[in-house]
């Protein structure tokens, strides 16, 4: 079952779940009945019993964050971000583009953590970053030049519309005779 994708487990709330089921299976409940009660499967509350009974309440106590541990911290990924804003000319490479691949070398050098490309931009995200185009413009472009362009001789190039008597019509797929 699972949280829905990009929903974070809450949990204080399952400890809680897991105290209630506790009190209920204390008070003599079946571990059908507390399951339906807390809204928990009933392998769950058995699994839960069985922690009750080798290690008391504590051993159903918050079990911290779920998962593997991250392999870089707070300190490596605000590496990761200085050497992101230096940019990548800055690693040797010729243009100032960002792929997956050279954030995935930035974060081994910066780091020593290898990561996929793919997973380089997990790790963007998580630093704020996102994925853009380069608008492909010439280095070389004059923006009041192409202005004063648009404004002297771009409506000499354009089409004029054809002129319509007031009964035109357009009709798809249908002959009119």
């Amino acid at each position: 079952m699972g949280n829905p994708a990009g929903v974070r487990r809450d949990f204080e709330a399952l400890e809680q779940r897991r105290m209630e089921a506790v009190r209920l299976l204390e008070k003599g409940y079946s571990q059908s009945e507390v399951a339906r009660r807390v809204g928990a499967h009933r392998q769950s509350v058995s699994q839960w019993a069985r922690q009750l009974e080798q290690g008391g309440r504590r051993a159903l106590k918050k079990a911290g964050r779920a998962g593997r541990k991250p392999r870089l911290g707070r300190e490596d990924l605000q590496r990761i971000e200085k050497g992101l804003k230096r940019g990548p000319q800055a690693l040797g490479y010729e243009t100032s583009l960002w792929t997956s691949w050279r954030v995935a070398d930035l974060i081994e050098q910066e780091c020593g953590v290898k990561y996929h490309p793919s997973q380089a931009w997990r790790i963007l995200r998580q630093l704020g970053w996102s994925c853009q185009q380069p608008t492909g413009r010439a280095l070389e472009r004059d923006e009041n030049t192409i202005q004063q362009w648009k404004r002297e001789r771009a409506g000499r190039h354009q089409k004029k519309g054809q002129k319509r008597g007031p009964h035109h019509r357009l009709h798809r797929g249908e002959r009119i005779e």
